[in-house]
């Protein structure tokens, strides 16, 4: 796999388009502080550690709101092969401020408003509205 946050993002969609409650990927890091943000975000119920044929996994609970997904985009930004990085002064406004961008810094994986009020940049990893 060259792209396990994309990988973990479109797990996410694609369980929300078949109206699943749960939906697995492998564990790592990254993919944790992801889960952090979008939980703090309210955009998941939550995730929890498991194990799935002897290796680590995170089980999502999606979110929905009189039955639709609380997630209506998420959008990969920066990819393995074409990385985006962006100045606290750049990191981009989703949808005027009513969605999020998850920005990895060098003080950890936080939202677009962590990062300004922290006065800090980094990569854009995706956004989510």
């Amino acid at each position: 796999m060259n792209d396990p946050i994309g990988d973990m993002l479109t797990r996410i969609r694609n369980g929300q388009m078949r109206g699943k409650s749960v939906v697995s990927t492998p564990a790592s890091k990254l993919r944790g502080w992801v889960l952090d943000v979008l939980a703090d975000e309210g955009y998941i119920r939550g995730y929890e550690a498991s194990e799935e044929n002897g290796h680590a996994a995170f089980e999502i609970s999606l979110k929905y709101y009189e039955g639709t997904p609380v997630i209506r985009e998420l959008k990969r930004v920066s990819t393995p092969g074409r990385r985006v990085y962006m100045g606290v002064n750049d990191i981009p406004v989703v949808r005027q401020g009513l969605g999020v961008s998850i920005v990895s810094t060098p003080k950890g994986v936080m939202s677009d408003a962590s990062a300004r009020s922290n006065n800090v940049g980094g990569e854009v990893l995706c956004t989510v509205f």
